[in-house]
C-alpha cells in the first residue's frame, strides 16, 4: 500500500460525486422540459457507481470479510449513466404545443419523471460525500505534514 493510496481512493470518490452532482443538476434543470432535441419528454438520469478493485492486492487486512476476494479495493468509478424509462406525470392542458393529440390521453401533456424533492436529497447526499472525501484528503495531508515535522 503506497503512501498516497488514501488520497487516490478519495480522489476517485470526489470525481464520482462530481459526476453525480452534474447529472442531478441536469435533472433539476430539465424538470419541466416537455420536448428534447431527441424528441419526446426529458427522462431523468441516474449514475451507477462500481468499486475499483485491485486484481492483485499486495496486502490483506484482517478486518475485511473473506468474501471480498479482491481485497479492500481502490476506490469507486462511474460504471454508467442510465435514463429512467418510467413515465412522467400527465397534466391536462390541451392548448400546450406538446399535448398528446390522439388516444386515451388526448389533451394531456407528459412532464418529466423528475421529482424535485428526491433530486435535492440526492444532491445533498452527493455534496456530503464529496465533502467527506475532501476531508480524507485533508487528513492525509495533515498526517504527511506531521510525519515530516517528526523527521526534522
Amino acid at each position: 500500500m503506497g503512501m498516497f493510496t488514501s488520497i487516490n481512493i478519495a480522489a476517485t470518490g470526489m470525481a464520482a460525486e462530481r459526476v453525480r452532482t452534474d447529472v442531478i443538476s441536469n435533472n433539476i434543470a430539465n424538470a419541466s422540459t416537455t420536448r428534447t432535441q431527441e424528441g419526446g419528454v426529458f427522462k431523468k438520469s441516474t449514475v451507477i457507481l462500481a468499486p475499483v478493485s485491485d486484481e492483485n492486492p499486495q496486502w490483506r487486512t484482517p478486518f475485511v470479510p473473506s468474501s471480498l476476494d479482491n481485497g479492500p479495493g481502490k476506490g469507486v468509478k462511474v460504471l454508467e449513466i442510465v435514463q429512467d424509462t418510467e413515465q412522467g406525470r400527465l397534466v391536462y392542458d390541451p392548448d400546450h404545443p406538446d399535448a398528446i393529440q390522439s388516444g386515451p390521453n388526448k389533451g394531456y401533456v407528459e412532464y418529466p419523471n423528475v421529482n424535485i424533492v428526491d433530486e435535492m436529497v440526492n444532491l445533498i447526499s452527493a455534496s456530503r460525500a464529496y465533502e467527506a472525501n475532501a476531508t480524507v484528503v485533508d487528513g492525509a495531508k495533515d498526517m504527511f505534514t506531521a510525519a515530516l515535522d517528526i523527521g526534522r
